[in-house]
């Protein structure tokens, strides 16, 4: 009888710590920064999950020369892959080349040149 108890005590507690795993990770934020290497401001990011159609990723003011700014993926991709791809545009108009990152990465660095 005890055995028994004891095993069903500690099914109990792993259902309870894979419950509180799983509710901690919905809550969780994709952070990544992203390091300007280039000379000039990066006025705005454009992210696509195909390459092909690109949104506008929201930087507020931009990324100025040298600078690091750490940033938060959309919850609203929490579902979806975590591959995307992502190019800067630079205050005098141009754009770097895409890249694709992966954004489920931790302590992602995106650098941009």
């Amino acid at each position: 009888m005890k055995k028994q108890l004891c095993r069903i005590a500690l099914g109990v507690a792993a259902v309870a710590l894979s419950v509180s795993f799983l509710y901690a990770h919905s809550l969780m934020d994709y952070r990544f920064k992203v390091h300007n290497k280039s000379n000039s401001k990066i006025v705005k990011l454009l992210a696509s999950p195909d390459g092909k159609k690109y949104g506008v990723f929201d930087i507020g003011a931009g990324i100025k020369a040298g600078a690091t700014m750490e940033l938060i993926w959309d919850k609203s991709t929490d579902n979806g892959n975590c591959e995307w791809h992502l190019k800067a545009v630079f205050a005098d108009g141009s754009e770097s080349d895409p890249a694709t990152f992966d954004f489920c990465e931790k302590d992602l660095v995106v650098e941009f040149s």
